[in-house]
Formats: structure tokens, sequence, C-alpha cells
């Protein structure tokens, strides 16, 4: 057990600073960002400065500087209950103050248990939709529909994303569980199996590091490819949305589009974890779903996007389906979140002798190879190596993008 109480104080090394010092540097940020906005509002500014000292000060006091607090669910409860109060009141008094809820974030992810913490999660969520509501008219019942919209769309996401947390925790204390059941039947055979239990027992820890890997991977990837693309698409349909508030058609349907996409978010976050295929490919073929997706993502973005289809259709194996699926719905959101200017998207599947090809082309502002990627772009990697197959990205600023990726036959349905 001695070499699993190391990976935990690893892991809680790691996270440290996400609790001791990046709250501290939102709030000096957050600080230096008052300074400069209301220099020429001296009693504003200095009133702002009073309450970023005291915040400063009840981080001090009933955090930092009493590590032993921190195992008292009460006293951290008063502690970031504070803290919440503090932030609605500087994002009510200056918006920008909307960048400190990611210190309340990480608060109640990492010192609040389950599931009080849903309590927090909720608070620090509206401290950042009241940020970001900030250009809303609240005397109006509009303006208050569309403040309460806002709060909901950040509060729910956030809330699933801390169930998905504990489930993902309980998932892990129930595998350690037994694999702790199993270390101890494999002690009580030592005896009669001494030459291979050294053998058996790297195997196990072999195959359950690789598990541990395989499934964070598998949760980040699916997390970007659900909740993250969905989570910047309700974004910009909301900020959209907000420009358009004198039109009451346009409203609505940035409203409506917003909705939906919070609808299909929570239907793929459950869908990921009951490692379920996409909705899309349950009915239909590869190149419909590609085909709906590319519909759905014309309609939010009013860019066209052409599909194409060559070759003759035959159905793959769901894994490699369902790695094209993703890197389609990502290629569209990359367009969406880094080609501003793009007119037109093609898609071309090809189903070809030994393989099938997916090329993404785009006609927006492009980009330099040479800069380092997303994560967006590294998990789609991941999805189509795993698969032994290949993905290239071209690009040359003001020449557009195209992205294609190749899964081989070996191992389709059709085989």
């Amino acid at each position: 057990m001695s070499w699993q109480m190391a990976e935990i104080a690893a892991w809680d090394k790691r996270f440290r600073p996400m609790v001791t010092v990046v709250p501290y540097v939102l709030l000096a940020v957050m600080v230096a960002l008052s300074i400069a906005f209301l220099q020429h509002q001296p009693r504003r500014l200095a009133v702002d400065l009073a309450l970023s000292a005291v915040a400063a000060v009840w981080t001090l006091a009933l955090f930092t500087l009493r590590p032993a607090w921190r195992e008292r669910p009460a006293v951290m409860s008063v502690f970031l209950a504070g803290l919440i109060v503090f932030g609605f009141v500087m994002v009510v008094r200056d918006p920008w103050w909307g960048f400190y809820s990611i210190a309340l974030y990480v608060y109640a992810f990492r010192i609040i248990g389950w599931p009080r913490e849903l309590w927090f999660v909720a608070g620090a969520s509206i401290v950042a939709g009241t940020a970001q509501s900030s250009g809303l008219e609240l005397g109006s019942w509009a303006g208050r529909a569309e403040y309460l919209g806002v709060v909901v769309v950040n509060t729910l996401p956030m809330c699933l994303l801390s169930w998905l947390g504990e489930l993902g925790s309980r998932h892990a204390d129930a595998r350690e569980t037994a694999l702790r059941e199993s270390r101890e039947t494999n002690e009580r055979l030592q005896a009669a199996l001494a030459e291979n239990a050294a053998l058996q027992e790297k195997l196990v820890e072999q195959a359950r590091t690789a598990g541990v890997l395989d499934e964070r991977a598998r949760m980040a990837r699916e997390i970007h490819d659900t909740l993250a693309q969905g989570l910047t698409g309700i974004v910009t349909q909301l900020q959209a949305a907000d420009h358009a508030a004198d039109d009451p058609v346009a409203w609505r349907r940035h409203h409506e589009a917003a909705t939906a996409l919070a609808r299909e978010s929570l239907t793929e976050a459950r869908r990921s974890v009951n490692e379920l295929r996409p909705e899309p490919l349950e009915t239909g073929r590869l190149a419909d779903a590609i085909t709906e997706v590319a519909a759905k993502w014309s309609s939010r973005h009013g860019i066209p996007v052409q599909v194409t289809v060559t070759g003759e259709t035959r159905t793959m194996r769901p894994e490699a389906e369902v790695a094209l699926l993703r890197t389609a719905q990502e290629g569209l959101a990359n367009v969406g979140k880094h080609a501003p200017g793009a007119t037109r998207v093609g898609i071309t599947l090809s189903y070809m002798d030994h393989e099938t090809a997916l090329d993404i082309r785009d006609d927006g502002p492009g980009f330099d190879l040479g800069r380092p990627g997303g994560y967006g772009l590294i998990a789609m990697r991941q999805r189509i190596e795993a698969l032994s197959g290949t993905l290239q990205i071209e690009s040359e600023v003001g020449g557009g993008t195209g992205i294609s990726a190749c899964l081989p036959w070996k191992g389709s349905a059709h085989e």
C-alpha cells in the first residue's frame, strides 16, 4: 500500500498550488485590473481595494495559515461562503471580477466534500453568471429571465461535473476495493504458487496502471468532445442573443439554440458515463451521423457545410465510427472557435479499398502549424492513432485549414 499512499501524496502535491497559490494570483490580477480601470474614480477604487484586502486576510487567516482547519467541514464552509459573498459583491460592482470565480470553483471542488460541494459550486456559478449578465436590463421580466438563464447555464454543467467527479471517485474506490481483495486472494495462494506470485503481482499492477491511464484519457476526451464543445456553443449563442436583444426573433433563435445545445451536452455526458456510443450513431450510419452533426452545426453558426460521401458505404467497427464522428465534431468546433471569417466548410467521407478517410476543410484564416496545438487536436490525434490510423493537419496563415483522418479497415464489422 506504500506506493498507493505515495501516489496520493504526489497528486495532492501537484494540486496544492491550485488552492494555496492560484487564488492569491487571481486576487492580485483582479486588483491590478481595478487599479487600471478605476484610476479616475478614487473613491470606488478605494472601496474595491479595501474589500480585496479583507478577502486576502480572510483567506490567509482561515485557510493558508491554518492547514489543520482544512479538515473541518464547518470552518471550510464558513470560509468559502465568505469568499462567495465577496465575489458576488465585487462582480456587482465591477463585472471583470467574474474571473475570480475560478478561485471559488477551485475551492468548492477541492476543500468541500460531497454532497455539500454542490451548494458552493452553485454559489460560484451565480457569481460567474452575474458577471456574464452585467449588460442585461434587470428591470424588465425579459432581463430577469435572461439573467436566470445565464445562471442556470453556468450552474447545471458545473454541478454535473461535480457529480461526475463523485461517480469517478466512487468508481475508483470500488476498483481499489476489488484490487485489494484480489491481492489478498493472491497472497493466500502464494504458498502453492510461490514461483508465479511475483510475476502475477507485477501483471496486476501493470494492468491497473494502464487501466487508470486509459480511463483518464478516455474521460478527458469525452468531456472535451461533449461538455467543453457544448459549453463553448452555449456561450457563443448567449453572447449572440445578448447582441440581438433588440430583435426578439433573433434573440429567441439564439436562446433556443443555446437550450438545444445544453440538452445535447447533457445527453452526451450521460452517455459518456455509461460508455455508450454517441446518439447519432445509434440511429444511423456514420455518413448519416456526420451529416446530422454538420447540419446542426451549420444552423447554429450560419456557415454552410457540404458533406460528400464517396465509395461504397460499409459498416465499420463501433470504435472506428465513434473516432471519425468525434473527429468531425472537433473539426467543426475548431472552425467555430478559431476560424472567424470562414464562409464555407467541406467534409468528405471516403470509403476506399483498405481504409476510410475523413477530410475537413475550411476557408478561414488558418494558423501557424509551428504553434503548440490545443487539447482538442491532441485528443483527436490520440483517438485516431489508438486505432492504428493517421491524422494530418494542413494550414497556413491566410490559407484555411485542412484535417485528414484515415483509419484502416482491419478489424471492421464488414470483415
